[in-house]
């Protein structure tokens, strides 16, 4: 469904360019007075916008997911089509969700354009999705097989796409989004360098603070009673977790079984909180509470960055403070 949206999409793009043309849109011959850079999700927007600092070259970054809308369900306009067509730079997550991309590129009129796919760059370390003991797996989303957007080759092979939740993804893909920008823009390549290395330092300091709030922590697993989008976070930090959905489930109503395997466990456990990621649908985790044997246990929110608006970023959200965000809510969870 998403390849056929994606086409007429292109179809849209090829009428807009024929008329564009006409009245001198698209862009400029020269196409020196700033690069184009165009991202998928906040993230990438974000580690960009570091690397670019006082942005010299007047470069011109665009965030295709800026109003909320989750990966998982983003489809591109013809607008977005137009933009990643023309643009020096073009970074998303290459799972499949973004199965649109593909046909994206082929429209593409800059036949220098650099393409950064972060699942690509992981390459073996990127990690399959997996369904847990307790956990709901894809194959109950639909009993009658009427959710095409679920149904799967049996032999293919499903990534898990929420990779910039670990900090030490973030730090490699920033180096390899600041090789881009240096090379799209080589007379500021010292100052995207520098800036890249500054940022990198950032991100690894915060990854020792986590190392640290883990090692020291009292409780080495989180429950959530929500979709689990952590896994490369819990991996980093050697975590265990369970889960009611695996992170890119669009399921919304867990089963008996389910609710009552995770009602166990947080006993067995002893586990303070019962977590959540971002939202305002928290019955699950409420249900979770309410039939386990402690009945004050804390329902917890980490933030997976999947609903970050242009709002929140112009009110200064960064990917650096949501994290830290999340670094507070994980001590909480563990003591």
């Amino acid at each position: 469904m998403k390849r056929i949206i994606a086409i007429f999409t292109a179809v849209l793009l090829l009428a807009g360019c024929l008329s564009g043309c006409a009245s001198g849109a698209g862009k400029p011959d020269s196409g020196k007075e700033g690069i184009r850079i165009v991202t998928t999700i906040f993230p990438e927007y974000d580690w960009v916008m570091n690397i670019l600092g006082d942005n010299p070259a007047d470069a011109e970054v665009t965030l295709l997911l800026d109003s909320g809308v989750d990966l998982h369900s983003f489809q591109p306009t013809a607008a977005d089509i137009m933009k990643i067509s023309t643009c020096d730079v073009f970074i998303y997550v290459g799972g499949e969700s973004d199965e649109w991309v593909e046909d994206a590129l082929q429209e593409s009129v800059n036949s220098e354009m650099i393409v950064i796919d972060l699942l690509n760059i992981l390459g073996d370390a990127a990690k399959e999705e997996e369904v847990i003991e307790g956990m709901q797996g894809e194959d109950e989303n639909d009993e009658d097989g009427e959710d095409e957007e679920h149904e799967h080759d049996e032999d293919e092979v499903e990534y898990d796409e929420h990779v910039w939740l670990s900090l030490r993804n973030a730090a490699v893909f920033v180096g390899v989004i600041s090789d881009a920008l240096q090379s799209a823009d080589p007379a500021n390549a010292d100052l995207y360098r520098t800036n890249a290395e500054a940022y990198i330092e950032m991100i690894n300091a915060l990854d020792d603070k986590y190392r640290a709030a883990v090692s020291e922590a009292s409780f080495k697993t989180l429950l959530f009673g929500d979709r689990f989008p952590f896994r490369y976070l819990v991996d980093d930090y050697g975590l265990s977790y369970y889960a009611a959905f695996v992170g890119c489930s669009a399921e919304t109503e867990a089963s008996f079984e389910t609710i009552t395997f995770l009602s166990r466990k947080v006993d067995e456990l002893s586990l303070p909180a019962v977590m959540t990621i971002e939202g305002t649908d928290h019955r699950i985790a409420e249900t979770i509470v309410q039939n386990a044997v402690k009945k004050d246990l804390r329902i917890l929110s980490m933030d997976s960055m999947q609903a970050v608006t242009a709002k929140d970023i112009e009110n200064g959200v960064t990917y650096i403070s949501i994290m830290e965000k999340n670094l507070s809510v994980l001590k909480d969870a563990l003591n």
